[in-house]
């Protein structure tokens, strides 16, 4: 793999040039002032990972492509294919773009306006959107043969991201608050109860073709947490608090912890394998609006669930036990991406392939600030040749000399919201902020300072 070494000097006038502060004009472009190197590097990557759901959107619907291939190669058949937990990450995206000048208010309203309008004439079941979209026609592009109807999870990731950004317009003006009213809609029309089926646990799938044949009741520690907390918070089909201690939390089960790397991992990872520990996404899907500082239950403190794992990541790959190539204090974090053969869920354990997925110890910033920016540096000063268009490419392997220039954007999306929230708690404050979302945490036994107020 090669890997070149970039001027600094000429690297921060790059980014100088590039990126600035949040000082704006009202065309859109930023007015600069000084920033750290740290900081300048910040908002490049921001500005990067930002403008695969801006410029790199699907024309049609406004939304993120499922994945974009610098390379051209395997398969550019599904440029048309949209993403919806994707583009869930992406429209919190977009606001980092208005937060950081990227883009006008205005601007984003417009794109907004255009997501909001082809997800209410999509295709949906029960009021939940599928996996993927063809994007000129909104209609179903089957996931796998029998996912080809509604994604539970999927959809909680869109409606996060939706909730989000109705609480940056609702003291807007008349257009921003029609917005909003239509956001307020296509959350009320899911029915979280029907993927119950009747049962106390939520069903991620539900086909008009299959129905509950793939069989997937949503329980233990993983990315779903946000599901569950909006599936109680909704105003129109809100489940019973059982449905959350009985089939997400596994009757109690879901708090047998364990040690791992000198850290308590807070909840029990096991239930999805064999290491006691799982791939980096799971503390940055749910947390991209839920903000785990202070949010607490009676299984765990979910600070200090996700400060853990990031932390497990980082010391596995100092220990490096298997020995590959580069990892250490500049090199680390594994998450579920392309891979040298195909694409893998990697973790510390079984699952370590030799394999580095950048969106780990990116999207961690808020848990390892010092670790994360080790990394970022290591990436843009070092490692240039791993940073494309849109940011830092979705995976590498030094051990195996492999990368690809290609992105996802469930990878890329998480980097700009989460770096964000480090940087200044946005999206984690506007999400929070939300009544509906306050009930839910209520109801389900949530602490958190945004219960207080």
């Amino acid at each position: 793999m090669k890997v070149l070494k970039l001027n600094i000097i000429a690297f921060l006038l790059l980014t100088l040039a590039a990126c600035g502060t949040r000082n704006k004009t009202t065309e859109g472009t930023v007015q600069q002032s000084p920033q750290s190197l740290e900081d300048s590097l910040l908002t490049q990557i921001q500005y990067q990972t930002f403008q695969y759901f801006w410029e790199g959107a699907e024309p049609t619907s406004g939304m993120a492509r499922e994945r974009i291939h610098m390379d051209n190669i395997y398969p550019q058949n599904d440029q048309d294919v949209v993403t919806l937990g994707g583009s869930g990450f992406g429209v919190m995206a977009i606001l980092v773009g208005v937060e950081r000048g990227f883009i006008t208010r205005e601007q984003a309203l417009e794109r907004y306006r255009k997501i909001v309008d082809y997800l209410a004439k999509a295709d949906r079941f029960y009021g939940a959107w599928p996996h993927w979209l063809d994007g000129p026609s909104g209609k179903t592009h089957p996931f796998s043969k029998k996912d080809d109807g509604g994604d539970l999870v999927e959809t909680a990731f869109m409606i996060q991201g939706l909730l989000t950004v109705a609480e940056y317009y609702k003291d807007g003006n008349e257009a921003e608050q029609q917005l909003v009213a239509d956001i307020q809609q296509l959350w009320e029309e899911v029915d979280w109860t029907w993927y119950t089926k009747g049962e106390d646990v939520l069903y991620w799938h539900w086909s008009p073709n299959y129905g509950w044949e793939m069989n997937f009741p949503v329980g233990g520690y993983n990315e779903c947490l946000i599901m569950y907390v909006l599936a109680a918070a909704s105003p129109t089909h809100s489940i019973e608090p059982a449905v959350y201690d009985k089939g997400w939390a596994l009757n109690g089960a879901i708090a047998n912890d364990t040690v791992y790397y000198g850290l308590n991992t807070v909840l029990n990872f096991y239930e999805h394998g064999d290491d006691p520990t799982g791939p980096m996404f799971w503390a940055h899907y749910s947390y991209l609006g839920l903000n785990p500082k202070g949010l607490k239950d009676k299984y765990a403190d979910y600070w200090k669930l996700n400060q853990n794992q990031a932390l497990i990541h980082y010391r596995y790959c100092v220990d490096n036990p298997k020995q590959f190539k580069g990892y250490g204090e500049n090199q680390w974090g594994m998450t579920s991406s392309y891979s040298i053969n195909g694409y893998a869920g990697h973790h510390p354990g079984e699952l370590d392939l030799g394999v580095i997925s950048p969106t780990a110890a990116l999207s961690s910033f808020p848990y390892t600030p010092e670790e994360s920016m080790r990394f970022l540096k290591y990436l843009y000063l070092e490692a240039d040749s791993l940073v494309g268009k849109y940011g830092p490419y979705d995976a590498y392997s030094q051990e195996h000399d492999w990368y690809l220039p290609r992105y996802l954007a469930i990878d890329q999306g998480p980097i700009p919201v989460m770096i964000e929230n480090y940087r200044s708690g946005m999206l984690w404050d506007l999400f929070m902020k939300n009544k509906d979302v306050q009930a839910g945490l209520r109801k389900l036994g949530f602490e958190s300072q945004y219960l207080t107020k």
